[in-house]
């Protein structure tokens, strides 16, 4: 039997590290069980809201975010707060497949041109490692806004 699994994040802000991931892999996030948001709802909004209903206190409502493949396919990614930071290099890291197929030049290209897109939404660049043929064919190492490692492959 096969095991459905999710990715859960440490935060300091859940809120906005699930913002700057669902930007990063196209996802988005759901809305509050048992409600149908209609078309162009924020879910955020509706989160808020049906925490209000349930009496979560304002600064009860950062504590967990969720962000799903509307697909289907991907892993759910969960962040939940933490009052500690980040004091080392992550064990496990994201690899985010932004240049599936590609070789050479043309796949650093692309992973520069997304590099830069994630920059734009609060990432920070830390190093790229070039094509080492045959062992590898490249990626650029990031962090995301609340540092956590990743790499662009």
């Amino acid at each position: 039997m096969t095991r459905h699994i999710q990715i859960t994040f440490d935060a300091h802000d859940p809120r906005a590290l699930s913002i700057f991931w669902r930007e990063a892999l196209g996802y988005v996030h759901p809305g509050p069980p048992g409600v149908d948001l209609p078309a162009g709802a924020d879910p955020l909004a509706a989160w808020d809201e049906f925490l209000a209903g349930l009496g979560v206190p304002p600064e009860a409502r950062n504590t967990r975010s969720a962000i799903e493949d509307p697909g289907g396919a991907g892993l759910r990614v969960f962040f939940q707060q933490v009052p500690e930071d980040k004091v080392a290099k992550n064990r496990v890291h994201l690899d985010v497949r932004a240049a599936p197929g590609l070789r050479g030049a043309e796949r650093m290209a692309a992973l520069e041109a997304e590099c830069d897109r994630l920059v734009a939404l609060g990432a920070t660049r830390v190093r790229r490692e070039d094509p080492q043929p045959p062992m590898s064919a490249g990626h650029i190492v990031m962090t995301d806004p609340e540092g956590n490692e990743f790499c662009l492959d």
